[in-house]
């Protein structure tokens, strides 16, 4: 059965995004069978991964509100073992069509239940947000991946996220895990990075990733190509850090078999 992995923090621009679709082109380039599930209404993993957004007929949308099949919204990407459900700017809607759903947190659970076993991993991009969407995803997920950027603030939110994540157990998903902190953006040269990475560790201790995501400029223009920096330049910080961090996730997970 694959592990269904949430990537959540609702402070945006710490890199989920960039996190789900490098991580997920590292699972895949290791081949396993991945599917990146994107519910951001921005729709930026999957225009990431050379997904024409505009003109996709089944989205996440149609899945969630109309109740189409997921299976019918899945696309091909040129990644072999990487398959990926799009979004686009109609997910915008969603949470007020929701909002008076039966069950309207397990949505997102049900339609991906019939799925589950055809991948090793499906992983959740989610808005920088803890709404109705985002809550489907914690409820779906077996863990939580938080990024967290080496910046100034840097944990401010984290609190209101683990209250989320603890209420979620509580009441729909308790076997609910925390995959890992992921400090994201580092770079050992600037003080101030290195006081943050210190500070996550003191609070978060093992739960935090060895692996730190490095700035790297190959990581920002690998979208405006449509490419994981892993198929853009495999040689780069940028790609090398996610295959590690594929690698470590792999790693922690046979242990825990």
């Amino acid at each position: 059965m694959g592990k269904i992995i949430t990537m959540a923090n609702q402070k945006g621009g710490v890199g989920k995004t960039t996190t789900a679709v490098n991580l997920a082109a590292a699972l895949a380039v290791m081949e396993k069978r991945v599917l990146l599930v994107d519910i951001d209404p921005q729709a930026n993993a999957s225009s990431g991964l050379g997904i024409d957004i505009k003109n996709v007929g089944t989205t996440v949308y149609e899945c969630l509100v109309e109740g189409a099949d997921m299976k019918d919204a899945i696309c091909d990407t040129d990644i072999e073992n990487l398959k990926i459900v799009p979004s686009n700017i109609d997910l915008v809607g969603a949470e007020i069509k929701m909002i008076d759903y039966p069950d309207r947190e397990m949505v997102l659970k049900g339609s991906l239940a019939p799925l589950v076993d055809e991948y090793d991993y499906v992983i959740v991009d989610c808005s920088p947000s803890l709404g109705i969407l985002v809550l489907n995803a914690l409820v779906a997920a077996d863990s939580v991946l938080i990024p967290v950027q080496c910046e100034y603030y840097a944990l401010e939110g984290i609190a209101k996220l683990l209250d989320t994540i603890k209420r979620v157990k509580t009441k729909f998903n308790p076997d609910l895990d925390i995959e890992g902190f992921l400090l994201t953006m580092y770079d050992s040269r600037v003080k101030l990075n290195n006081q943050v990475v210190e500070e996550v560790k003191k609070h978060f201790g093992d739960m935090v990733f060895k692996t730190m995501i490095q700035r790297n400029v190959k990581l920002g223009e690998a979208p405006g190509y449509c490419q994981s920096v892993i198929t853009f330049d495999a040689d780069s910080r940028g790609a090398q850090n996610y295959m590690q961090l594929a690698k470590e996730i792999l790693d922690n997970n046979s242990e825990e078999e």
